[in-house]
């Protein structure tokens, strides 16, 4: 139903995720702006969990074969259908034999591309979501390639009319800084009080290593703590007896470069995990390029948790207005 013409760089199907799997060392991948993914689904009147396109820093050229309503949303990589400009965060009709094709991108760094039904692939281990470090997932366990046709499913629960969106109120802006929000533990005991400080106060730079799997930052150097390393704890003073890494949380090899571990990222390890990024603000990581800026700020559980359910409101208002 939908044919590939050009893949762009790293365009992958992702849904809400491969929950439920991190014990046995399964990742949960999905969207990596799960408030953008949400918004594109609700704007064709798809069930929560449906599959869409995940398009990064260059779009794809795609031959759709139908018609059909589709919605793009996230990150500002202006669409074209046809060679025409089309709006984003809003609802659009395709026809059989329309062209959408993308712009450079101009912030953010994420797309979703959600079509009406969902995008149809086989489910594994209750998912969609593409896997690529283990080659499951999503479109033959990769991202896309040209030739490939990908078929649209059965998940569409309302009808949505074309020309709905939402308030500019709700769509998200997308700088070259940014202030990411994390709680601060689990293994912070390990850094020396002015590393901790340090850390806070930091403007980060986003090396070029920034992926799925984590986004590695450039800047100061931490130290830790000096101490007799315990059985079971690597050499390096930022090794820790093994334990569970969180979605966003934020470790420190050697005291250089923090990365921050995301949705395709191995689920434990031997390094001290210093903060954890608040879920909310995992949509806004998910938008941050290379080069970027970034400075952590720190905030309680509670307001975490505060943050959270703003975002779970929003949406909430969102679905109620379409």
């Amino acid at each position: 139903m939908i044919k590939v013409i050009k893949p762009g760089l790293q365009t992958t199907v992702q849904d809400k995720g491969r929950i439920g799997f991190y014990e046995i060392g399964m990742p949960p991948s999905g969207a990596m702006d799960q408030y953008s993914y949400t918004v594109a689904n609700l704007l064709v009147g798809n069930q929560p969990h449906a599959a869409v396109l995940e398009i990064t820093y260059l779009g794809p050229e795609l031959l759709f074969e139908k018609d059909m309503h589709i919605s793009l949303t996230g990150g500002n990589m202006p669409p074209k259908i046809n060679g025409e400009p089309v709006p984003m965060w809003e609802t659009l009709a395709v026809r059989e034999g329309d062209v959408l094709s993308f712009d450079f991108v101009k912030s953010g760094a994420r797309v979703y591309l959600a079509v009406e039904g969902g995008i149809d692939v086989p489910v594994i281990m209750n998912s969609r979501s593409t896997y690529t470090l283990i080659g499951i997932g999503g479109f033959e366990g990769r991202p896309l390639a040209a030739g490939d046709v990908l078929q649209t499913g059965e998940m569409k629960e309302k009808e949505v009319r074309a020309g709905s969106k939402i308030s500019d109120a709700d769509i998200p802006s997308f700088g070259k800084t940014h202030e990411i929000r994390v709680v601060v533990g689990l293994c912070s005991y390990r850094l020396t009080e002015e590393s901790k400080q340090s850390f806070l106060q930091t403007e980060w730079t986003v090396t070029p290593e920034a992926n799925r799997i984590g986004y590695r930052h450039r800047g100061e150097r931490l130290q830790f703590v000096e101490r007799e390393q315990p059985f079971g704890a690597g050499s390096n003073p930022s090794n820790v007896t093994d334990l569970g890494y969180p979605i966003g949380s934020i470790q420190v090899p050697d005291g250089v470069e923090p990365i921050v571990l995301l949705h395709d990222a191995v689920t434990g390890g031997g390094y001290a995990t210093i903060a954890t990024v608040i879920s909310s603000d995992l949509n806004r990581m998910g938008q941050i390029k290379t080069n970027e800026k970034v400075r952590f700020v720190s905030v309680s559980m509670s307001e975490a948790l505060q943050a959270r359910r703003e975002t779970q409101e929003k949406l909430r208002r969102i679905a109620a207005s379409l």
